[in-house]
């Protein structure tokens, strides 16, 4: 592997969203991550989304879930709850520069593998837990996902349709928000920690994140209105609480959006719709002043642009800087010219399926730019591989640790 972290070796014991989101970035910048999975089960999302079909168009075992964020490591099946397995990943720690867990606090401490033990084995480690609520407070023990985060964290406060209106009520983010937050916050602190340590301490340390301060963290452009002056910020559907025109709007085939930032944009929208004399009315002037009288505005607005279809509108909007694009489902997002030319899909070669197509990492390095080349891996794919390269373990010990149980007997293609 080549990249940015070349030199760094991640041990990756975390599963489903938060951390393998995480991992999965440091595997795009050149890491090589070590995946410890549970031998016949592996992460929990081997079980989750879409099956992928193979060359004959037959499907597989593998799901899209799993394919989203796991591409770039090599999976290695061992039991954690075997002490032999435990022994293993101790020596695996021993040779890392990186372990990421999202056990629940205090759980990986039964196996000798929690910050504690493994830093006495390789003080240079940088350990990072990722847990619902962090290591310490009276919610540290419990269990969460997401739709909890966002729940407890006041996005969803932010979100959906007000009181008052058809269909009001809190809403969800549409993505597990929380946990891509948390694994984006992991990922900094990671390399952070490993800059310290590299030019300043020489030894690692530990990263304790909750997702729950992680999404709350997230919020802070909301959030100062309380902190500030005491305001509580209200569910607005679509629309923007701070500006206006923020929202979407139906077109004569379609809905679009239109997000109007500052004034200059305003008053090139209203040119674009045939009303410039819109900038000099006190009424809509300024931002706080189209905020406070949307519902004159909104509605002038709304019956010009359903008189049209998008492809009218788009390109007038676009050549007069008016911030507006479609409202695109995945179909439209990936036929999309711009995503198209920005390589936001990229191919790799996968060993069931021949091709397959990934999301791209957004970062563009002008010298050590993201290479594609190892695909999601399949359950323990790489067990002997990487017991054999990093711990020099011979065929004999192979043999007696699948007997035990402690790895997966055999190895896949």
């Amino acid at each position: 592997m080549s990249g940015l972290l070349s030199k760094i070796h991640v041990l990756d014991l975390s599963r489903v969203l938060s951390g393998p989101w995480a991992t999965q970035m440091l595997a795009d910048f050149g890491a090589d991550v070590i995946k410890v999975e549970r031998p016949g089960i592996g992460d929990d999302v081997r079980q989750q989304g879409a099956r992928l079909k193979d060359r004959t168009g037959a499907q597989t075992q593998e799901r899209s879930t799993f394919l989203a964020l796991n591409r770039g490591k090599r999976s290695i099946a061992i039991d954690m709850a075997k002490p032999s397995g435990q022994r293993l990943i101790r020596r695996l720690a021993a040779c890392a520069d990186v372990v990421v867990e999202n056990f629940k606090a205090g759980d990986l401490a039964r196996y000798g593998l929690d910050h504690a033990s493994l830093a006495r084995v390789n003080p240079k480690l940088v350990y990072c837990s990722i847990s619902g609520f962090g290591q310490s407070g009276p919610y540290s023990a419990m269990p969460g996902y997401d739709l909890i985060f966002q729940s407890m964290s006041g996005v969803m406060s932010l979100t959906g349709i007000p009181d008052g209106e058809p269909g009001a009520g809190p809403q969800r983010a549409g993505y597990p928000v929380s946990d891509t937050t948390a694994g984006f916050y992991a990922t900094i602190g990671i390399l952070a920690a490993l800059h310290h340590r590299d030019t300043v301490s020489g030894v690692g340390q530990y990263i304790d994140l909750a997702l729950l301060d992680a999404q709350v963290a997230a919020t802070s452009s909301m959030a100062m209105s309380y902190l500030v002056a005491g305001q509580l910020p209200q569910r607005v559907g679509i629309r923007s609480q701070l500006t206006c025109p923020y929202q979407d709007f139906a077109c004569a085939d379609g809905p679009m959006m239109i997000a109007v930032g500052n004034d200059s944009q305003f008053a090139s929208l209203a040119r674009v719709l045939g009303h410039p004399e819109w900038p000099a009315d006190p009424r809509f002037a300024t931002t706080p002043e189209r905020v406070a009288n949307r519902e004159a505005l909104v509605p002038a607005i709304a019956d010009i642009l359903r008189q049209q279809p998008l492809a009218h509108w788009l390109p007038l909007l676009r050549e007069a800087n008016v911030p507006s694009g479609p409202i695109n489902d995945f179909r439209q997002v990936f036929d999309d010219p711009q995503i198209r030319h920005r390589a936001m899909v990229r191919e790799i070669d996968h060993p069931l399926s021949g091709s397959l197509s990934v999301v791209a990492n957004p970062l563009n390095f002008s010298a050590t730019p993201v290479e594609y080349k190892r695909p999601p891996p399949l359950l323990g794919q790489h067990t002997h591989e990487v017991l054999r390269e990093l711990l020099a373990v011979g065929d004999a010990e192979l043999a007696e640790l699948g007997a035990e149980g402690a790895i997966a007997q055999g190895e896949r293609p």
